[in-house]
């Protein structure tokens, strides 16, 4: 149950980061995480009293606090930088860092993982590089979109890192809580710097999809983390990028090369392995 919820977390972030990075390309950063916060926060909340109720204490508040800063600053970079390149380049390079990190935590914390767990580990940092190899001019990424992309992978690390060590009976309020959080942040930071409206129409939908498609992921995860272990999950959900760069090929015309299809097959075999009990 912990590798379907992982893959269906991987599912919604890569279609989550798509539209994102859509709508930042429209808007800027800053706007689009003020609208989409928000949705995602009201579409959780329901979820997080009725649907899968869980307990709000202590503990989990000031987890909440911590995620939702981390993970502000984290997707800010993230939309940034996919506003900046590729989203085909983008997207897989942040996946690395987002994996390694909880990967490492859950090691250090005595997580006990059979040998072709390590095989499948390894078959998806492979799968994520295989995805991001794209050739051609219009493809290649500025130093400051391949900066951000490290910068926000990192960040996301330690937001997933953070979200899989909250309270295993808070069901999803950890997430619910950092999503609030952020709103607040995203939204007194652009009543700070903000300036007069673009030009154009905003990207309602994109902002509202993508931010509810987040929201949804980070519920799924915390889900997940709570009936498998962090480095496992982590590992299957930053497998996002296939489903960025499947989106990207259809929607955008970004094409998918023999070595992209490679790694979303290694990809799939790495599932197998990392799902194996």
């Amino acid at each position: 149950m912990s590798a379907i919820l992982a893959l269906l977390a991987s599912l919604t972030w890569g279609s989550a980061d798509f539209l994102g990075g859509l709508a930042t390309r429209r808007a800027g950063v800053l706007r689009v995480l003020s609208v989409s916060y928000p949705a995602g926060a009201l579409l959780l909340t329901p979820m997080a009293i009725w649907l899968i109720p869980g307990t709000l204490d202590a503990e989990t508040l000031w987890f909440s606090v911590g995620i939702g800063t981390v993970g502000a600053g984290a997707l800010a970079l993230l939309y940034g930088a996919l506003a900046r390149g590729p989203m085909g380049v983008v997207s897989p390079v942040t996946a690395v860092l987002a994996a390694a990190i909880p990967v490492i935590v859950g090691l250090t914390r005595g997580e006990n993982l059979p040998p072709w767990a390590f095989i499948g580990m390894a078959l998806a940092v492979l799968a994520v590089f295989l995805v991001s190899r794209q050739r051609g001019e219009h493809l290649r990424v500025s130093p400051m979109a391949l900066t951000l992309s490290i910068i926000s992978g990192a960040g996301i690390g330690i937001y997933l890192t953070l979200l899989g060590l909250a309270p295993e009976s808070s069901g999803i309020w950890a997430a619910t809580g950092a999503r609030w959080v952020s709103s607040v942040l995203v939204i007194a930071v652009l009543l700070v710097v903000l300036r007069p409206t673009r030009n154009g129409t905003f990207p309602w939908a994109l902002a509202v999809a993508g931010g509810s498609l987040d929201a949804i992921g980070n519920g799924i995860f915390q889900l997940a983390v709570q009936r498998g272990d962090l480095s496992i999950v982590a590992v299957l959900g930053s497998l996002y990028p296939a489903a960025t760069v499947m989106l990207a090929r259809v929607f955008l015309g970004e094409r998918l090369s023999r070595v992209q299809a490679a790694g979303v097959v290694v990809a799939l075999v790495a599932v197998g392995f990392l799902s194996w009990p």
